[in-house]
This record gives structure tokens, sequence and C-alpha cells, in this order.
């Protein structure tokens, strides 16, 4: 069970990271597992970092690129003048005019210097132990007038969804995750509060989740994921491999009747001139 996981002194794993025990970058399919979040998600993320005013003469970075569909999708769309992009493994992010690849470690010090207009991290932090001293390090990285983005998952069904194959399995999930890489999305709420207390403002925060339809993108994203996450949920005790199995065929019929975990973004300014606010 994973509250038998011995872990670190402040509650995180001892045996592994996001990459390492599972989502390994090497796996067979793991760039089109990626791709289909991207697929699930991407529209709505440009849709915001627009909204928020980002384009021309706009230089960015973004952290835990992934395979850099945000990235892309900034230089072509937004017309942004450069994009940082950064991640622990950048297997997947290709090489382009005016997409600058770096491989770094968030959690390291001094991962990235110089300042950016945005400052954009998706799926990230939400891996990771230290969530208070990274929002502060990556809000350091915004120049003045500039704009910290956050975005992580939420779960709204955790507690009240009616037990479903799909209910059952996410809760084994994220249970699992935790035990494993330390994953934790309860504090994602928490956000705007966060921001503020890394002195920027104001702040804003809004909510998306996507819906599970037979086939979508985010319905192939959540199998996916529950295929390479398998080990870690069913070491949870909650579920078997033929509860597993039968969340997989859930997500793919028309008994499908769930609400997807959602994504959770919040923005805060960094005080100063030159902000498109």
């Amino acid at each position: 069970m994973a509250g038998s996981h011995s872990g670190t002194p402040d509650g995180t794993p001892d045996d592994g990271r996001y990459g390492e025990a599972v989502f390994r970058p090497e796996a067979v399919g793991e760039g089109e597992r990626i791709d289909f979040g991207a697929l699930a998600y991407d529209d709505f993320t440009l849709a915001r970092l627009r909204a928020l005013g980002v384009g021309p003469g706009w230089r960015c970075l973004d952290v835990g690129a992934g395979t850099g569909t945000v990235s892309g999708r900034l230089l072509d769309e937004a017309g942004v003048e450069a994009v940082l992009a950064v991640d622990r493994d950048v297997r997947f992010l290709p090489q382009r005019p005016g997409l600058e690849v770096r491989e770094a470690d968030v959690t390291a010090p001094d991962f990235v210097r110089g300042q950016f207009r945005l400052v954009h991290a998706r799926f990230v932090l939400m891996h990771l132990p230290e969530r208070d001293r990274l929002v502060t390090a990556l809000a350091e990285l915004v120049a003045p007038g500039g704009v910290l983005v956050l975005s992580d998952a939420v779960d709204l069904t955790s507690e009240r969804a009616p037990g479903t194959p799909y209910a059952l399995v996410m809760r084994a999930m994220w249970e699992g995750l935790r035990a494993t890489i330390g994953t934790d999305v309860s504090w994602v709420p928490s956000y705007p509060q966060l921001l503020r207390g890394a002195g920027l403002v104001p702040v804003a925060a809004e909510m998306y989740a996507p819906p599970l339809m037979p086939g979508s993108a985010i319905s192939r994203f959540w199998g996916d994921t529950w295929e390479r996450s398998r080990a870690a949920m069913v070491a949870t005790g909650l579920v078997d491999d033929a509860a597993v199995d039968a969340a997989v065929e859930y997500l793919d019929s028309d008994d499908c009747a769930a609400l997807s975990a959602g994504m959770l973004t919040a923005w805060g300014w960094k005080p100063g001139e030159g902000s498109l606010r």
C-alpha cells in the first residue's frame, strides 16, 4: 500500500521521479502519449496565452516542454520572438528557427539564467517536491511587466464520483503515482495564493476539463497513462490488472459517463513597466 512507502523526511518518495520510475521517455510510444495530452489541452492553453497578450516581441520560456507543441504554436500562431524550451529529456523537441532547446532540470539552482516576458510550465510542478520554492524560482525568471503561467491537473471526482471503472482506476492512479514519483495534485488549487506569495499581482485562475468520448485524445491519453503506470496502480492494492483492463475498455465505450480530470491554469504578473494587462 502507498501508505507504507518510507519516502524522504518531507514525505516524498525515495525511489523515483517522473521519467525514471514511470513514463520513461525511451519507452516505445511515450512521445505519442504526451502528444495525446497536447491534443486535449493545447487549444485551451494557447487561447489563454494569447488572451494574456503573448505575441510579437515576446521572449518566452517553456518549462517541461515535452514534444514542443506549445513552444511551436507560440512561434507559429502567437508570433513570439523566441522560445527557450527546457526539459530534463529533450529527445522529443524539434530543431527549428526561433526555438532554442536546452536539457536542464527545473529543480536545479540556476537551471536557466535571464528573464522572460512569459514563463510557462504545464503538468510539471505536480510531479515535484518543494513546490513553493519552485514557484518563487520561476517568478524570478519573469521580466518586469511579464507573466508566469502555471497549469497542472485537478481531479474534481475523486471523492464523490460513482463507482465506475474509470473512477476506481483514477483513484488508484493518483495514489500509485504519489507513492512512486511524488505526484500530488491536492495542492494545485492553491496556485493563486502561491503566485501572490511570490510577489506577482494581479493573479487569476481558471479550469478546463476536456470531455471523455470514445477515441478522443484525452481518453487515449488516460488509457496510455494507465498502461504505463499499471504496476504503480496495482501496487496500491486498490485495483488489479482486470480492473485496469476494464477501465480501458470503459473509456472506449458508449457506456462511459465520467468527468475527466482537468487542468487548472493560474497566472500572475510581475510588477513593472511593459505589462500588456
